[in-house]
């Protein structure tokens, strides 16, 4: 078994095997993502304030949201094999300035229309930044060192939503929202100027790139079907007929997808990859963990604010503590994956989670935060904290050098959809409490209903997991890992 011939694009690499400038480089990748997930949910305690200073109406300021997840989820793919073709370092740059860009003028914009404009742009840049990040981290770490880095990677997509909504909450009690926005511009600047020096790009292309249009032009279109399919599933259920249609017309991409995938000589995605099982196993995992989380905030966050009267400032800080938690499964989890491998990680991650969901689903009408809603979640955010880091070192742990990018923008697209579908779900749900909105007496029993379901699902996804996930520890190796 040989490698794969090394990638025409760059072979960009953060300073010698064992030179401590990879750990800076992967502080300011690090940073960078954790931009792009806060901006998942920094909006959504803030969304009050932004409707009553712009005007906005409810189906408009859904797409304050889904504006940004519909192109960061659609163009992932299209992001990551831009990577691998044009260059790691490039892309990510080219991503960072697009989103930094978008964000200033989220945080200027004078109305609707430019807002949501701006979120879309956001997105854009989120979609090229963040699978050349990963592929950066992949190709620049190798053995223990890879599982290390991508456990502190993988933390950062429970912590960065847990902070984005803390933080919702702050800048909308405090300066204003327009800082939800804002906050990125010297983040943006901070890693342009840094990335540069710690992350090489050398061997550049020694042939024109090529990338596969119409694939690409298919799989965004595939993915922004289903996500805004599933977006406008949780306001008007699954059988609203634009909903059936929107995903209708996803699953039928899809479809075509494959096959010209198979078809064309240079594709977005080689099938063959997609199907490995460690690919496979780490994109379900990942979507999983993605929709549990973001269902369990979504819920938590409606609950506290409607049925317990907290205030956005006291909701975000409420959720602190769930970050610091998430914090501890991911490192629970890296431990259990050293010694034990990814399988039972993901089990008892998700056994964890299903558990945390159950406790949430008590959830009385004159409850209290404390009580009611921070034990189940902590409980809940260890085991997603595990999932996450096991859903990585597991897509990533197989993939050539070459197709780095590629399998990153997998695995972010498979966060998005989690996240998008987990919210959804629950939101349909849920719907017969979710529907008072803030009246003085809000009916619990939708509320538990969800999170009940979410507990099922949980529980699916554990024997899933438990089939699906590759027996053993990861690969551990001085080199980088090729697919074989």
């Amino acid at each position: 078994m040989h490698p794969s011939p090394r990638p025409a694009s760059d072979s960009t690499t953060a300073g010698p095997p064992h030179s401590p400038s990879r750990w800076w480089a992967l502080g300011v990748l690090c940073l960078a993502q954790f931009m792009v997930i806060l901006d998942v949910t920094v909006v959504n305690v803030a969304l009050p304030v932004i409707a009553d200073q712009l005007g906005l109406g409810r189906a408009t300021l859904t797409w304050v949201v889904t504006a940004y997840t519909l192109c960061f989820g659609g163009l992932m793919l299209l992001g990551g094999r831009l990577a691998d073709t044009l260059g790691r370092r490039r892309v990510f740059l080219a991503g960072l300035a697009i989103f930094t860009l978008a964000s200033l003028a989220a945080g200027l914009a004078p109305d609707a229309g430019v807002l949501v404009a701006a979120r879309a742009a956001q997105g854009v840049g989120a979609a090229l930044l963040s699978p050349a990040a990963l592929s950066i981290v992949t190709t620049t770490f190798h053995g223990a060192d890879r599982n290390r880095a991508l456990g502190v990677w993988a933390a950062l997509g429970g912590a960065g939503a847990a902070i984005g909504v803390l933080l919702g909450g702050v800048f909308a009690a405090g300066p204003g929202w327009e800082w939800a926005f804002f906050i990125n511009i010297p983040v943006g600047v901070l890693v342009a100027v840094a990335l540069p020096v710690l992350v090489d790009a050398r061997r550049p292309a020694t042939r024109t790139p090529r990338v596969d249009v119409p694939g690409a032009v298919i799989a965004t279109g595939a993915i922004g079907s289903l996500i805004y399919g599933l977006v406008r599933a949780g306001d008007t259920g699954f059988t609203e007929p634009v909903t059936l249609l929107a995903l209708g017309a996803g699953a039928a991409l899809l479809v075509v997808f494959v096959a010209v995938e198979r078809a064309v000589a240079a594709p977005l995605i080689r099938v063959a990859a997609k199907a490995r099982r460690p690919v496979a196993a780490g994109n379900l995992v990942m979507m999983g963990a993605s929709g549990l989380l973001l269902a369990d905030f979504f819920l938590a966050s409606q609950y506290l604010q409607h049925v317990l009267k907290l205030s956005p400032l006291t909701t975000g800080l409420l959720f602190l503590p769930v970050a610091l938690v998430i914090g501890l499964g991911t490192h629970a989890g890296m431990r259990v994956i050293g010694r034990l491998g990814g399988r039972p990680a993901a089990v008892s991650g998700f056994v964890l989670a299903g558990a945390g969901a159950l406790m949430l689903a008590q959830v009385p009408a004159a409850g209290n935060a404390w009580a009611h809603v921070l034990p189940g979640f902590a409980v809940a955010g260890v085991g997603l904290g595990a999932t996450f880091v096991t859903a990585t070192t597991t897509a990533m742990a197989h993939v050539d050098a070459g197709e780095a990018g590629m399998a990153s923008g997998l695995i972010n697209t498979g966060h998005e959809l989690g996240a998008t579908l987990g919210v959804a779900f629950v939101s349909s749900v849920a719907a017969s409490s979710l529907g008072a909105g803030s009246a003085s007496a809000v009916p619990v029993g939708g509320y538990g209903a969800a999170f009940t379901a979410a507990a099922v699902v949980a529980a699916v996804l554990a024997v899933l997991s438990g089939w699906l996930m590759p027996a053993g520890r990861p690969p551990v190796t001085d080199r980088p890992v090729f697919a074989h």
